[in-house]
């Protein structure tokens, strides 16, 4: 590894800290949580908080959203971190309260079908669960699921 891109890393990692403390001290309903979360994206850095965000049942559903959605697109490469991200996409899939958080978790779980654990949940919530829109979700995340498997693009 270069110069370069250690300062580009450790750049990268300095900036998710600051955002991170920056999302923290803002109050639990500020719409500025979830520009920060679309910040983050991509940062693997700011992966384990992301997984943090969207577990927590207390935290502001939008921002919550937001999580899912980078968590979908940028599926943690540690396969620890990967299958806590799956465990924490099925706490918020449970929740009762947030109907919208629920179907943006259903939507991320396709990167984390490897887990036995989330395919059967996922599986389960396709075909049983009482909001329709979970249920489409939860299709199509199987259907995702399916093609990265095909293409190979599904990882560990």
């Amino acid at each position: 590894m270069n110069d370069t891109n250690l300062t580009t890393t450790t750049e990268t990692a300095e900036a998710a800290e600051r955002l991170i403390a920056e999302f923290r001290a803002l109050p639990a309903t500020s719409d500025r949580k979830p520009e920060i979360i679309t910040e983050l994206d991509a940062n693997a850095h700011a992966l384990p908080f992301l997984v943090s965000v969207v577990a927590d049942a207390g935290e502001y559903g939008l921002a919550r959203v937001e999580s899912a959605t980078v968590l979908r697109l940028w599926p943690p490469a540690d396969p620890a971190l990967r299958h806590e991200a799956g465990r924490a996409l099925l706490t918020a899939l449970r929740d009762p309260r947030e109907d919208l958080v629920r179907q943006y978790a259903a939507m991320s779980l396709a990167p984390y079908t490897g887990d036995p654990v989330v395919a059967t949940v996922l599986d389960t919530t396709a075909r049983a669960d009482e909001d329709p829109l979970v249920r489409d979700s939860a299709r199509f995340s199987i259907e995702e699921a399916h093609r990265l498997q095909e293409t190979g693009a599904g990882g560990p």
